[in-house]
């Protein structure tokens, strides 16, 4: 009986054992350059409106450099936006850390993704400018401290971040975005700050080649050369370049050239080096954990079988075998419904997927074609008028000569062009018409009123007898009303005699309002 207790508590540390080394993480050979620590930061975040055209938030310096500003203009456009962003009193990186060279500016989605954006290099006065584009539709901006600009994971050195202006355009409510950056110490892990090359670079070196030196350096000290060494050696050949055009005096933009393609490629080679490394280290301590489990089993099972031939309990031992691979089938049982359910459930997400996507592309083509026929429609008035595409619609302008001076009758010319913009409207069903009659501001306001209606219904009426829907067509006069020229010149008040004709509908992507104005008063009227 002794010598089964002492078996049974020996089976039981070893189990005890094998768990305990199992929530262990073995320590990896060496360190990856770039470390999340899991620092947090939250920043103010916009979800811009689509097409919403232009809008602008700020600039605001962190503690670590807080007479930093600046501003960015957003502007959304058909499938991305576009940033131009400006700043002041940028001081030099390096005041940061000797691994800091330079600064980069980042989207950061709500959800935490951060996306480089571009390189921000300052000028002697510590003003940078920079113009890109992003296909986010909501994030915040923030500009961080960093090696070199190829960086894919901000740091943790903000000096500057967006805020919002009251009449910044989007969401009523800011997004907050929390997201991870890295430690600044987490750049010189293996390659202390001192021992960077930009540390002992000659004064005047090119801060791109400073970056390439830099770069290179980290990746090698990451490993790259044994687990990245294509990439390596080609970031490597491309500052050889560099030094070699530097040597040469070849100028700025060679050596730029060269430097920055070194950097991208020596970035390159340190994230494939982490991503590796990454995974052996997963792969060793699965196989330490199964050899643990391996080990402990054998273990446990040497020993129930020495006490069952020992003790003759044959009988009793078979039973909880037995039990034992009930349980386990019954785990097996449950995984694989398990298993079964999350594949459906897959199965049903990518069924929802394809069809979002179907129905995503089939308005996306719904309005190309309403763009396309917007855009041929406006070509074709302009062949007979002079036509702008505007908010309200395509505004085709009948100008004061095609009247009688002071009358509403079409001139000969005018009814020309309206059987020409009659043809044209009627091959284009649903199209909406609505004239609009202007004067210029001599005479009284009654009588311009009066005439201004006139010469928009004559104009109806005319669209009307060439077979444009009746129900289409609207007409309405504005006096003075919305001048586009100045009044106390001939030549602006023959401009403000005419006739608009907006042309709008969902066929083509637009409808036209009703706003408008008119009025009366006492005088004659100059037309």
């Amino acid at each position: 009986m002794k010598r089964f207790v002492f078996i049974c508590l020996l089976l039981l540390a070893t189990l005890a054992a094998a768990q305990q080394d199992s929530n262990a993480v073995e320590p990896m050979d060496q360190t990856p350059v770039f470390r999340v620590n899991v620092v947090s930061r939250t920043t103010r975040a916009v979800n811009y409106r689509h097409r919403g055209g232009s809008t602008t938030v700020d600039f605001k310096g962190t503690d670590l450099m807080p007479q930093a500003n600046g501003k960015a203009k957003v502007d959304s456009k058909a499938g991305r936006l576009e940033i131009s962003a400006d700043f002041s009193h940028l001081e030099p990186a390096a005041k940061f850390g000797r691994q800091y060279l330079t600064y980069v500016l980042w989207a950061v989605t709500p959800e935490g993704r951060s996306v480089n954006l571009g390189e921000v290099v300052p000028n002697n006065d510590g003003k940078s400018s920079l113009d890109v584009t992003t296909d986010l539709q909501a994030f915040g901006l923030v500009v961080t401290a960093e090696p070199y600009f190829a960086v894919t994971h901000p740091s943790n050195s903000v000096v500057v971040e967006n805020i919002l202006r009251m009449e910044t355009k989007g969401f009523e409510e800011a997004i907050d975005a929390k997201f991870d950056m890295l430690e600044g110490s987490q750049y010189t892990i293996d390659v202390p700050a001192a021992q960077l090359p930009s540390s002992t670079a000659a004064p005047g070196t090119p801060l791109d080649l400073l970056e390439a030196r830099n770069a290179v350096a980290i990746a090698k000290a990451a490993g790259a050369d044994q687990y990245a060494a294509d990439s390596l050696a080609k970031a490597q050949d491309f500052l050889d370049r560099a030094e070699d055009y530097l040597k040469r005096k070849q100028g700025r933009t060679p050596i730029g050239t060269a430097a920055r393609g070194a950097t991208q490629m020596a970035e390159d080679a340190r994230v494939i080096t982490l991503k590796k490394q990454e995974q052996e280290r997963i792969a060793a301590e699965k196989r330490a954990i199964e050899e643990r489990r391996a080990k402990a089993e054998a273990d446990a099972k040497a020993a129930a079988e020495a006490e069952a031939a020992a003790k003759a309990r044959a009988d009793e031992d078979a039973r909880k075998r037995a039990q034992a691979e009930e349980a386990r089938a019954q785990a097996e049982r449950e995984q694989v419904e398990a298993d079964a359910a999350r594949a459906a459930a897959l199965a049903e997400q990518q069924r929802a997927q394809a069809e979002a996507e179907k129905q995503r592309l089939a308005a996306e083509e719904a309005i190309r074609q309403k763009e396309e026929m917007r855009a041929r429609l406006l070509k074709q008035l302009n062949q007979v008028l002079e036509t702008k595409d505007t908010d309200r619609g395509l505004v085709v302008s009948m100008p004061d000569v095609l009247f009688d001076s002071g009358q509403y009758t079409l001139k000969s010319a005018a009814r020309e062009r309206l059987a020409r913009i009659s043809g044209i409207v009627l091959a284009y069903p649903d199209l909406r018409l609505q004239i609009e009659g202007y004067t210029d501001s001599v005479g009284t306001d009654e009588f311009n009123q009066k005439l201004s209606e006139k010469r928009a219904a004559s104009v109806r009426d005319y669209l009307i007898d060439a077979n444009v829907p009746v129900d289409n067509i609207t007409a309405r006069g504005l006096g003075k009303a919305n001048p586009i020229a100045d009044n106390k010149t001939a030549t602006g008040r023959k401009l403000n005699r005419r006739v608009e004709m907006i042309v709008s509908g969902d066929v083509i992507g637009t409808v036209v309002g009703s706003a408008g104005t008119g009025g009366s008063s006492s005088g004659t009227a100059s037309q």
